[in-house]
């Protein structure tokens, strides 16, 4: 009966556990009703959030696609007032040729229209690149032609401009377009 009563009380395998996975407890049934409704709660309250939040951002995204759009229409809208006032005056000035054959007079009022409009646009930043006798930049210049150089020293320079280059703001906005000596 010795081995028979320990082989009764030996029924069961020590080492059983050791394939069973350690997540069984996850399997068991949440024992409280009322943590349940809790996590429901909170995974309600953080959908609410987040989709708060998206409509937030959608809400900010058109309205700054709005306000650009908006900004970039009336961007020269300033410019654009300023300049109607040199507009006016050279119709004036075409009436006035019209009316008037002296010459003399139509030329000081040209050049009068012609300060006001380089004024204007100066105020706004813009600046006239001087390139005559420089020396021929890619960055800057835009070679038309080359022509042999009157002098030894003129190689490589910029011998005349067929159109000139501006900067707007310390920025290229036209490259000037020059003749360079070789």
């Amino acid at each position: 009966m010795e081995e028979k009563d320990l082989k009764e009380t030996t029924d069961f395998d020590i080492n059983a556990d050791s394939d069973v996975p350690g997540t069984s407890h996850l399997n068991e049934p949440v024992k409280e009703s009322g943590d349940l409704e809790k996590l429901e709660m909170e995974l309600s309250e953080m959908k609410d959030k987040y989709l708060r939040q998206v409509a937030e951002f959608d809400n900010f995204r058109k309205r700054t696609a709005k306000e650009r759009l908006e900004l970039i229409q009336t961007a020269g809208k300033e410019v654009i007032g300023q300049l109607l006032e040199v507009l006016d005056d050279a119709d004036r000035a075409q009436k006035q040729l019209e009316l008037n054959d002296d010459i003399a007079s139509f030329k000081d009022g040209s050049i009068l229209i012609f300060n006001k409009l380089r004024n204007i646009l100066q105020s706004r930043g813009l600046k006239q690149m001087e390139s005559i006798g420089t020396d021929f930049d890619a960055d800057k210049h835009e070679a038309i032609t080359e022509i042999p150089a009157p002098q030894q020293d003129l190689k490589g320079k910029v011998l005349d401009e067929v159109e000139k280059g501006y900067l707007l703001n310390e920025k290229i906005i036209r490259f000037a377009k020059v003749v360079v000596g070789k």
